[in-house]
Parts: structure tokens; C-alpha cells; sequence
């Protein structure tokens, strides 16, 4: 059985990234990642509560935000894979969110879509942030994902990524921007340091950082 050796450790960030078994598309239709962020959402906040799956749409606007477990601070989601930066908050909380996370929408889709047996390729890969500068590169990556991948030419047309949650103050997104963007004069700044040198942080950060995808 796969084991990761990588430690989680209360008030660290980490980049967490898999992707589909055999590189198969996780991601059909709005839908399904409709329903991927909203189980990140609700799975991020503390048991017990009601069954998510019995409802979904209701349960996620009436979570109490003062009982999470880990913050995330930017996601992208990929036709074949994802990619998250969370700080862990409570012992355990990476572990947890994970698993409960992947489970529940691995079940939701393989009813939707017919299929049996497990979506994701294994455990979930786990890169330790060590500072500041790690962080704000790995950001950076997450959010240009749809643009090295050829998705889109233009990040305000990618609807499944916090890219739009740092640049637009009125996007009502979920995600924890406070410890990134306090590294910047303001969210227009963040978002001309996403796009300078874009292509050299890409690859480095591919070669460097991560695991191929």
C-alpha cells in the first residue's frame, strides 16, 4: 500500500496534487466540478454534521467557518487532476479533509457516471512549503495551470480556479487569500506578479517542486 513519509503539521501550508487513475478525466461536465468544490468546502469545517450528499446545495451555505480543520488558500481544477495549497489547522486536518473529500466525490461520480473502482491514482502527493518566497511561486503555478496546459489564453475565462478570488475584492469565493496577499500591496499587484516571468516560473516550478502531472 502507498505511504507518504511527509509529515502535516499545524499552521503549514502544502501543495496537495493527484490526478485521475490512468490520467482519466475526473472533471465531465459543470457539474462535477460544481460538486468538487463544494465538497472541499464543506469537508473543510469540522464533523459532525448532516450526510453531505443528502444535501448538497443546502448544507454548504450553513457551515460554521469557525470550526475548519484546514484553510485553502488556492485551488485549480484540471480536466485529469487538481491542485490545492492548504494550511493544515487542527492535528490531522490535511489527513482528514483529504479522505473524506476524495471519498465523497469518488462515490458521487462513480454513481453519476456508471463506473466502479477508485478515480485517483493512489495516495494524494504532498510538497512541503518551507517560506514565503515557496509560497507565493506555488500560487502562482497553481493559477497559471489552465494557461500552460493550453485551457485558456485568458485566467478571467477559467471558472475553476481562486485565480478570480484574488484579483476581483467582490468574488464570493471560500478560499483564505489573507497570508498570501499580505505579501503584496494589493490584489492588482498579486496579479501582475502571477504573469511576470510566467513562463520561466512554470517550468522551473515543474522541474523543481512537483512530480510530473
Amino acid at each position: 500500500m502507498p505511504y507518504r513519509f511527509i509529515p502535516f503539521v499545524i499552521g503549514e501550508y502544502y501543495h496537495i496534487y493527484n490526478r485521475g487513475s490512468e490520467k482519466r478525466r475526473i472533471f465531465e461536465d459543470t457539474s462535477d466540478y460544481r460538486r468538487f468544490l463544494k465538497t472541499l468546502k464543506y469537508y473543510q469545517i469540522e464533523g459532525p454534521k448532516p450526510k453531505f450528499s443528502n444535501f448538497p446545495n443546502l448544507i454548504v451555505n450553513k457551515l460554521d467557518e469557525t470550526k475548519k480543520i484546514v484553510e485553502i488558500a488556492n485551488y485549480c481544477l484540471m480536466p485529469n487532476h487538481f491542485h490545492l495549497l492548504i494550511k493544515q489547522i487542527r492535528d490531522g486536518g490535511i489527513t482528514e479533509f483529504m479522505n473524506k473529500s476524495f471519498n465523497s466525490y469518488t462515490k458521487y461520480y462513480n454513481t453519476k457516471h456508471n463506473r466502479v473502482g477508485p478515480l485517483l491514482q493512489g495516495v494524494f502527493k504532498a510538497v512541503s512549503i518551507e517560506n514565503d518566497t515557496q509560497l507565493i511561486h506555488i500560487s502562482r503555478y497553481i493559477h497559471l495551470n489552465p494557461i500552460s496546459s493550453h485551457l485558456t489564453k485568458d485566467l478571467n475565462y477559467y471558472r475553476w480556479s481562486s485565480y478570480s478570488e484574488y484579483i476581483d475584492p467582490n468574488f464570493n469565493g471560500f478560499c483564505f487569500k489573507k497570508d498570501i496577499l499580505s505579501l503584496f500591496k494589493d490584489p492588482k499587484d498579486y496579479q501582475q506578479f502571477i504573469f511576470d516571468q510566467a513562463s520561466y516560473d512554470l517550468e522551473f516550478i515543474q522541474h523543481q517542486l512537483i512530480e510530473d502531472i
